[in-house]
Order: C-alpha cells, then sequence, then structure tokens
C-alpha cells in the first residue's frame, strides 16, 4: 500500500513538472512569436510557482505591452515581496509610477529610498547604480550625497560620484572625485592608473580633461607638498603624455621631497630614452650623477648617460663633431674611475664605434680594441664582440684580410650561434669585394639556414644577387664594379662609391642591377641620417622595381625609417600594412605585423 502510495506522489509530481514546462514553454514560445496576449497566461501560471528574474522580466514587458498598468504594477510589488533585499525593484516601482503619469508616487517611492538609507555602503551603491541604470542622474547623485551623510567618512564613494558626475557632464567634478579617493587610501593610486585612461584621451594633443586633471593636481600638491602620491600621479600622467621634460621636473621634485636618491628621475631617464626623448634622459641622468657616488644609481645612470649619447649619434644621426668629439670624451672619463676588467667591455665597443663610424678616429678606435682583450677575460661572447667590431673597423680602413682572419675566429669559435653566424657572414662580404663570387656564394648557401632571420634574409639576398648576375663576360664586369662600390660604400667613401655605381647604368644601361644600386645608395643617405632622400630612393624601388626582390625590402625599411628615426608612427603603420597587404610572402611580413601591432 505505502508503494501505491509513494508511487501515485511520484506520478503526481511529474505531472507537475512537467505541466510547468510546459506552460513556460507555451509562455515563451508566445512571447517570441510577439504574441503576448496568448503568452500572458502562461506567464502567470509560471510567475506563480517560480517567480524567477527571466520569467519576471518577460511577465513584465507583456503586461506593459498590452497596456495592463494595473496588472505590472502588482507585478513589481509582488516581486519586491519575493525579494525585498533587492533595491532595483523599489526603483523599478518608482519608474512605472512614473511612466503610467502617477509622478506624486513616483516621487515619494524614490525619496523614500533616499531617506531611509541606513550607513550599509553596498545598499548605497545598489540604489545609486539602480537609479544610473534608469538615466536618473539627479536621484542617483541625491543617493549619493545622502550616503555620504550616513557613512560619515567611513567609507569613500569617490568612485561612484566620479560616475555620476561623468554622466552629468561635470566634468571637473568628476575628476576632483577620482583624485580625492587618494586622500581615503594613497594605495587606491593604482586603480586610479587603470581608470583614468578611461576618461582621458592621453594621444590627444589638446584635452580639456587632460588640462583638468593636471591643474587639480598640482592645486593638490600645493596644498599636501608632503604627500608625494600626487606628484606621483601627476608624472605618471606626464609619461602617459610623452610629456617627458615635465615628467622630469616633477620626478626631480618628488625626489628632492622624499627619498632624494634618484630612483624616480632614473625611471624618467629610462623611458624618455626608450622612447628616443634623447636630451630628456641625458638631463635625468646627469641629475642622479650630481647627486654624488654614494646614491645607489649612481653608477648605471653614468653608463646610461654615456649609452643615452650613442643612441641619440647612431639613431638621430643629428649631430656636430662637437658633440662626438664631447662624447667621445666622456667615455674616456668614465672608463678612467672603471675598474679595469670585463665590465668596461660594452663602454669601450660603444666608444670605438663612435670613434670610427662618427670622429674619423678609426686607428683610435682599432687601438682601444686591443687593450680591450688584454683586459681580465669576462666571458667568451663579449671578447668576440670586440674582434667582430676590430674587424668591421678594418673593413672600414681596407685592412679586408686582417678583418677576415678576426671573422673567421669568431665563425669557428661560435659555429652554431648567431654570433659566429653573423662572423661567418660578414666574412663572406670579404670575398665577395674581392670578386671571388663563387667562394663568397658557398659560404651564404650555408647561412640561408641561420638561426637569425635577419642573417639567413641578408645571407639569400646577396646569394640571388650574385646568382642573377653572373653568367656572361659583361655581367662579370659590372658585378666585379659593383662589388667594388658596396666596399666603398662599406668604407663611407660615398662619393667615390656612387661614381662607380652610376659608371654601371652607364655602361649597363639595361642591366639587372639597377634596383640593387638604388638601395645601396639609399643605405648610404640612412647612414647619413638624410632620411628623406633615403626614403625616395627606396620609393623608387617600389615604385619602378615593384615585382623585383627588393620591392617588400624597400617598403620595410621605409617604414622603419618613419618608425624609428623619423617617430612618426601614422606613416609606419601605412607602410608597414601596404608591404603586407602586396607582399603576403615576404620574409619581411612577420616582423611587419608584429610592428604594425605594437604602434596601432
Amino acid at each position: 500500500m505505502t508503494k501505491i502510495i509513494i508511487n501515485i506522489a511520484f506520478v503526481f509530481a511529474l505531472t507537475l513538472v512537467f505541466g510547468q514546462n510546459t506552460d513556460e514553454q507555451l509562455a515563451n514560445y508566445y512571447f517570441n512569436e510577439g504574441n503576448c496576449e496568448k503568452a500572458i497566461p502562461y506567464f502567470e501560471k509560471v510567475y506563480s510557482n517560480n517567480p524567477n528574474e527571466f520569467i519576471y522580466k518577460r511577465y513584465l514587458s507583456c503586461l506593459k505591452e498590452s497596456n495592463l498598468d494595473k496588472e505590472a504594477i502588482k507585478l513589481i510589488e509582488n516581486q519586491i515581496s519575493f525579494n525585498p533585499h533587492l533595491i532595483s525593484y523599489q526603483v523599478e516601482l518608482g519608474d512605472e509610477y512614473e511612466k503610467q503619469g502617477n509622478l506624486k508616487k513616483a516621487e515619494k517611492t524614490y525619496q523614500d529610498l533616499i531617506d531611509n538609507l541606513n550607513a550599509n555602503p553596498r545598499v548605497i551603491i545598489d540604489l545609486q547604480k539602480a537609479f544610473s541604470n534608469l538615466g536618473k542622474n539627479e536621484l542617483a547623485l541625491k543617493t549619493l550625497e545622502k550616503g555620504n551623510q550616513v557613512l560619515k567618512g567611513n567609507y569613500p564613494l569617490n568612485i561612484q560620484f566620479a560616475e555620476v558626475y561623468g554622466a552629468l557632464n561635470e566634468t571637473e567634478k568628476m575628476i576632483q572625485q577620482y583624485i580625492d579617493l587618494l586622500d581615503y587610501n594613497p594605495g587606491m593610486i593604482s586603480s586610479l592608473k587603470i581608470l583614468i585612461p578611461r576618461m582621458i584621451d592621453f594621444d590627444d594633443e589638446d584635452n580639456d580633461r587632460f588640462k583638468m586633471f593636471q591643474n587639480e593636481l598640482i592645486r593638490k600638491i600645493q596644498k599636501n607638498p608632503n604627500d608625494a602620491v600626487y606628484s606621483e600621479l601627476l608624472v605618471w600622467a606626464f609619461v602617459q603624455k610623452r610629456n617627458f621634460p615635465a615628467a622630469l621636473v616633477q620626478s626631480k621634485a618628488l625626489d628632492k621631497r622624499t627619498t632624494n636618491d634618484g630612483r624616480e628621475v632614473f625611471i624618467i631617464g629610462n623611458q624618455a630614452s626608450q622612447n628616443n626623448d634623447f636630451s630628456t634622459a641625458r638631463s635625468a641622468y646627469k641629475y642622479i650623477i650630481e647627486l654624488g657616488e654614494q646614491k645607489p644609481y649612481y653608477f648605471a645612470a653614468e653608463q646610461l648617460l654615456l649609452n643615452t649619447r650613442y643612441l641619440e649619434i647612431t639613431t638621430l644621426r643629428n649631430y656636430s663633431s662637437q658633440q662626438v668629439t664631447e662624447t667621445i670624451s666622456e667615455y674616456k672619463r668614465t672608463l678612467e674611475r672603471m675598474p679595469k676588467n670585463g665590465k668596461a667591455l660594452p663602454i669601450i665597443r660603444e666608444m670605438s664605434y663612435i670613434q670610427a663610424y662618427y670622429g674619423g678616429q678609426p686607428d683610435s678606435a682599432i687601438t682601444s680594441l686591443k687593450e680591450a682583450l688584454k683586459l681580465p677575460k669576462y666571458n667568451d661572447v663579449e671578447e668576440a664582440k670586440i674582434k667582430l667590431l676590430m674587424a668591421d673597423i678594418m673593413v672600414l680602413t681596407n685592412n679586408v684580410w686582417d678583418a677576415s682572419l678576426l671573422y673567421m675566429q669568431v665563425d669557428k669559435q661560435f659555429k652554431f650561434e648567431p654570433i659566429g653566424q653573423e662572423a661567418k657572414f660578414k666574412n663572406a662580404r670579404i670575398f665577395y669585394y674581392d670578386a671571388d663570387f663563387l667562394f663568397a656564394q658557398s659560404q651564404l648557401d650555408v647561412l640561408k639556414e641561420a638561426t637569425t632571420r635577419l642573417i639567413a634574409n641578408d645571407a639569400m639576398n646577396l646569394s640571388i644577387l650574385i646568382t642573377d648576375n653572373l653568367g656572361l663576360d659583361s655581367n662579370y664586369t659590372a658585378m666585379a664594379q659593383f662589388a667594388k662600390a658596396d666596399l666603398l660604400l662599406e668604407q663611407h667613401k660615398y662619393e667615390t662609391a656612387f661614381l662607380l655605381y652610376d659608371s654601371i647604368t652607364d655602361i649597363f644601361p639595361d642591366h639587372n642591377l639597377k634596383d640593387e644600386i638604388l638601395m645601396r645608395k639609399s643605405q648610404a643617405f640612412l647612414f647619413k641620417g638624410e632620411w628623406d632622400k633615403a626614403i625616395t630612393l627606396l620609393k623608387e624601388i617600389v615604385d619602378k622595381h615593384g615585382d623585383d626582390i627588393l620591392a617588400d625590402d624597400a617598403l620595410y625599411q621605409i617604414a622603419q625609417i618613419y618608425e624609428n628615426h623619423l617617430f612618426d608612427t601614422s606613416k609606419a603603420g601605412e607602410v608597414y600594412f601596404q608591404l603586407m597587404r602586396d607582399y603576403p610572402g615576404s620574409l619581411f611580413v612577420t616582423e611587419a605585423r608584429k610592428a604594425y601591432r605594437k604602434i596601432n
């Protein structure tokens, strides 16, 4: 008997469940069809048993659409009774009164909610959000003002105030609220650094919001000179604007008021250098050096000051002979103070490079590098870098076979590593300059599988150049002249090299080397920092020799000039995109895509 009763109860329960499911399916079906008249009876049944949010929203929507105002009010009241802790339903009730034209009841509902607020931050914020979600921003503001009264400063509502002021287009008050948050908790600066970029476009040159933000921070700094957090935020803001000189001024002031160890200034110097603002970087490092050797960042700043000088000359390539002389002197003074060990090698390399390629002192550079090799051994790679640079300078001074010996030493020692592959490539070029094209090509073919993409690409290009231009006697003659001109170019004898290149086009007007000659000339202008002339020649390759092997290379070079030397990321992005679009199979596409993503 007991089993029979249980079975009957089970069947009855199943009937209820399946019946409920059927009603819900029909309700949703008619709702989706836009037939609220048929949907409402089913929603009424389902809601009475399961008043969840989904059913409630659809039921209420149908009642409103059918102009069943009393039923809509009753439904909202029922939902409030089921969820007395959810204040949003009470706001929704007031909103429904308002839509039905019963403004008195609506206003009373809203005001009661505000008047009855207690010191519960969660309830206050929920009510504010409920008003804000319905676009009732004035009521949201009143809610927060009442909330401040009852909380008595025990909980910050600054972010909520800022959101509401933003919705009311009261920008200055919005910014003040964000900054005032630091009065309550300076640790909130990390959160502000995430929130602020959402309201300020730092890329906009003339941004009123940024000016308001800057002025409010300056006011705070003047009012609270001992609170470093405001200065820290202002420094951060200037960095976002890429205004490194202003960031440096503030970071110096901050450093003097706090630790006075140069830490903040050191950070700004590094950021300025990374963004090619070398003048500001130098000022930052000099400030740290002037603090004295006892400060923790002194020696790092000393080395980075030299490195900044090096980058300024080799990247911008806009320098006077006096600047080069001063830079070399700075290197020498620093080296005199440094211990004579392997840690000095990077500085010696930079100084020697400037001496040889920009200061007209290749012999002094080689002497410095030979002395460097006598220092206590630091590591094999640093020693190999010294040998590579020494060999490069020997090529510059036409001691090509002495250079070849050094390249072979590095190649043999680091056969399967990038520095060894670089040495093998440079040695192959020695034989290429000497017109021993077959041996040069045998070395280049090995390098086509190099682990370094740049070396592999350079090796492949030179190998293809030799293959495409050898065969006939006239071709060999032209190729030998071309290789000789390349050596002159490597030795920075630009005028002589250009004359030899031009003689090839005069004697062999139909020769395939025309695009190669344009590329070589562009490289000369690149080294001299004559960017516009380089771009003109590279564009000529793309326009007149677009189907030849150097067209994609030329585009990549143009993009690199715009990005790394002219600092025009907009134009760089356009050229990177053109390269990816027009030459999808190019070896440069991967690097172009990375660069494009970085600057866009």
